[in-house]
C-alpha cells in the first residue's frame, strides 16, 4: 500500500480514537454505498456527527482542512442524505472536520465542529 495510504488510515484510526475518547459513538467508518462514502459517522445523545478526516505528514503550506472543497462538501452532504434515509435517521446532523498532522503516533489533532453547513441549492442523487 501507497505511504499516503497508510498515513491516511492511520490518521483515520487516531480521530476515531480521540472521538471515542471524547464520548461519541462511532457507527460506521469508511461506511460506502454506490459511490456515495463517508469517513466516519458518529453520535451523541442527540445529534448524527458526519466527520470527514484530512491527514497530513506535515510540512505543508497548506491545511489539511482547506482539502475539504465546496465539491467535497456537496457529495459528503449528498452521502449523508443517502445514510440519512437509509438507516432511518432523526437526528440533527452536524458535519466536522478532523485535521490530523504528523506521524503516528504523535499526532497533532485539530477537532472542528460544525464545520461547514449544507449548500441551499445541491443537487439530489
Amino acid at each position: 500500500m501507497a505511504e499516503h495510504n497508510e498515513l491516511g488510515k492511520s490518521g483515520e484510526s487516531a480521530a476515531i480514537t480521540y472521538l471515542e475518547k471524547n464520548g461519541y459513538k462511532i457507527l460506521h467508518t469508511n461506511w460506502r454505498h454506490g459511490y456515495f462514502e463517508l469517513d466516519i459517522v458518529a453520535k451523541t445523545d442527540d445529534e448524527l456527527i458526519v466527520v470527514e478526516v484530512k491527514t497530513r505528514s506535515g510540512g505543508s503550506i497548506t491545511n489539511p482542512e482547506d482539502a475539504v472543497t465546496n465539491q467535497k462538501i456537496k457529495h459528503i452532504v449528498a452521502a449523508t442524505d443517502f445514510y440519512i434515509k437509509y438507516f432511518d435517521v432523526d437526528l440533527p446532523v452536524r458535519f466536522d472536520v478532523i485535521s490530523v498532522i504528523g506521524k503516528q503516533p504523535d499526532f497533532e489533532i485539530d477537532h472542528i465542529e460544525d464545520a461547514f453547513y449544507p449548500p441551499v441549492n445541491i443537487r439530489k442523487w
